[in-house]
Parts: structure tokens; sequence; C-alpha cells
């Protein structure tokens, strides 16, 4: 039988596994970082900017919506209403108008996101067994505000119609309910709270697919694969000294991540350390496997980058980073079962924010002691055949 090129070029006789010529390709990997001035800049500056910009940007918070109020009641509790709206820091009144029309205009050309229209009766209405109604119109063009603001309105105006009611001379008094309601984990509702975890999760993911997915590349394309490949190394070490030094280092980030969201953010810990290490160390050898099966279908670099941020948007869009994989359609909510970062975005926030250990946690870290050294044994089964 002929002997193919590759086997050509490999040695007979390639000795056993050696954590010794491990160690060695570490040690070249991480000179081959940190000498290049532009990957130490990616790697310490990025993680920052993305903390901040989501830490302060991204902000889902109602805070000073603009609103406009149409008055027609002109009493006591009408203006009471509106200090309670304005009191709550919610809502900032931007202008008081006498006509719907001139509302209709506001909402229309942007100068208002919502409005409160109070119509006549107002007063007498909330000491009557009729009732009264309150009209509240909100810019549908962004819904996840639109939401917030009317769930808001909607609860002001409810309870101080509760409040007011049975102050009349009649001595009629509603029949509301009495609603005290109280968020769990995240008193405030911050969507700061929710958000900066999780970008621990994200960094991850992107310092894992694109560190190891240009790597492998890198050396295909300088033509030093080749010689690594005819070299004693295995394929198994020659994975193990690409992949350690990316786990140092996301891992270092994410502790660089974690400190700048409690210190900074102060963003509540409530968990353990040592589980959220352990589960974001599973969840590294997931990121590192997709990023070497990247390697392994792209042969220049240029390729590989568009390859990563091709898997990589749908992974942090199916992962629930931003909303709930239970608000996705059915098909895609199978789909995220396949993701690993929805099962870490859900690990990381129940540490942070519940407070949740083993106990209650063991599914997601299950999977992603399952899907990590999967994904990184699927890569170097990929990677040894097609070094062949």
């Amino acid at each position: 039988h002929r002997r193919t090129d590759a086997q050509e070029r490999r040695p007979v006789g390639r000795p056993g596994f050696s954590l010794l010529r491990v160690r060695e390709m570490v040690r070249k990997e991480l000179l081959q970082l940190f000498r290049d001035p532009r990957m130490k800049r990616m790697l310490i500056g990025p993680p920052l900017i993305q903390l901040i910009v989501f830490g302060y940007a991204v902000n889902t918070d109602l805070r000073d919506t603009r609103t406009a109020v149409l008055d027609r009641d002109r009493t006591v509790a009408s203006r009471q209403l509106v200090d309670a709206l304005t009191s709550s820091g919610y809502f900032k009144v931007v202008d008081y108008f006498e006509r719907p029309d001139e509302v209709v205009n506001a909402l229309d050309h942007g100068r208002a996101s919502i409005s409160i229209e109070i119509p006549h009766g107002f007063a007498a209405g909330l000491t009557s067994a009729r009732g009264t109604t309150v009209q509240v119109l909100v810019d549908g063009t962004s819904a996840n505000s639109a939401n917030i603001a009317q769930g808001y309105a909607n609860l002001i105006v409810q309870r101080l119609g509760q409040q007011l009611a049975g102050t009349g001379a009649q001595g009629h008094r509603g029949s509301g309910v009495d609603l005290r309601a109280r968020a769990w984990f995240n008193p405030d509702l911050k969507s700061r709270a929710y958000n900066v975890p999780a970008v621990a999760g994200m960094i991850i993911m992107m310092m894992g697919l694109s560190l190891t997915s240009m790597s492998v590349v890198r050396e295909r394309e300088i033509g030093t694969l080749e010689q690594l490949m005819v070299s004693p190394l295995r394929p198994a070490e020659l994975i193990l000294g690409k992949t350690l030094p990316v786990v140092l280092i996301t891992m270092a980030d994410l502790a660089l991540v974690s400190a700048v969201a409690i210190l900074w953010f102060d963003v509540p810990m409530r968990g353990s350390f040592l589980l959220l290490f352990t589960g974001s160390l599973f969840f590294v050898f997931a990121a590192l496997g997709l990023g070497l099966i990247i390697s392994t279908i792209s042969n220049t670099q240029q390729e590989a980058f568009m390859s990563m941020f091709f898997f990589f948007f749908p992974i942090l869009i199916l992962g629930g980073f931003m909303f709930p994989a239970a608000n996705m359609p059915e098909f895609f909510q199978w789909l995220s079962l396949l993701n690993p970062l929805r099962y870490y975005l859900e690990f990381v926030r129940g540490i942070f924010l519940k407070g949740a250990g083993v106990a209650a946690l063991w599914p997601q870290l299950l999977a992603l002691v399952v899907m990590g050294p999967g994904l990184l044994a699927l890569a170097v089964t990929r990677f040894h055949k097609t070094s062949e």
C-alpha cells in the first residue's frame, strides 16, 4: 500500500502523551500572544469597555419619561394624580395641553412618550360607586419602554385611586384590590443587575471563539502548522497547548469583570465564588471547542473572523443575553437547549443575584459539564481528521 503525503510527513513511532511538551507549547503560545501589542490591548481593553457599555449605556430602566398631561377635571384629586406620577421619578411632565389633538401632535413629533388624560368628573368618580377612568396613551415605537411605562402608570393610578376612594361627602368607598408588590433578588428592578453579570458570559464566549479560531488558522497561514504536525507533538498535546493559555486569559478576564461588577457597579454577589469559577471553567471549554471547530473549517484568518461572528450573534441572542429564552417562539426555545450560553447565563445570574448553590443550579451545571468537554473532544477529533 502507498503511504499518503501526510503519512510520509509524520514520524514513525510517535511517543506517548507528554506534559513536558504541553508545557513548552503553552509557553510558546503565551510568548506569542504577549509579544503582539495589539493582542495585549485586546485581552484587557475590550472586556472593560464592554462591561462599561452594558453597565451604563444598555439600560432598560425607566426614568424621567417625557409626559404630556390633559387635565379636564382641574381638581385637587387630578393634581394629586399628576404629582404622584412625577414624584415617582418615572415620569416628567413636559407640557400641559387643553385639547386632545395637541396631545396627539406631541406624541407624533416625539415631544412626549406618554400622555395622561384626566376626564371631567374624575374626583367625583373616585368617591362614587360607578368609579372613573384615566386614559394613558403610550408611544409604542419602543415596545419595551412602552410596556414598562404603561405598567408603572397603571400601578400609580390604581394606588392613588385606592387612597382617595371614600373621601367624599357620600362616604362611598371603592372596592379596588390593595396591591402590594415586592420584587425578590433585585428589589429596585435595576436592569444593570441583570445585564452586568451576563457580560462575563459574553466576554468568555467572544474570547474563546476569537483566540482559538484565529490561532490555529494563523499557524496554517504562516506555515508553522505543518512543522508542528511533523514534530513529536501529538494532536491532543497541540490542542492543549493552544487552549490552556486561552483558559488562563478568559478566567483572568472573568475575575476582572466580576471585581468591577461588584466594586464599581455595586452588583450584589450573593453566591459562591468557587461555584462561579467551576461552572465558568466548563463554559470556557465549550467556547474553546466551538472556536477550534471554526478553525477546522476556515483556511484564512479573515475567514475564521467572519465565521466567528456568524456563530457569535445567534449564540448571544438564543442564549437569553437580553431577553429570556422562555419568551422566544417554541422552535427557538428548543434550539436554545443546544446553546451552552443559555445554561451559563442562568447559572451566573443565579449565583450573583439569588445566591443559589449546587442544589438549585445543578441542571445548568450538569449541562455545562457535559457540553464543555464534549465540544472540546469533538473539536480535537475533527482537528485530528483534518490534519491527516
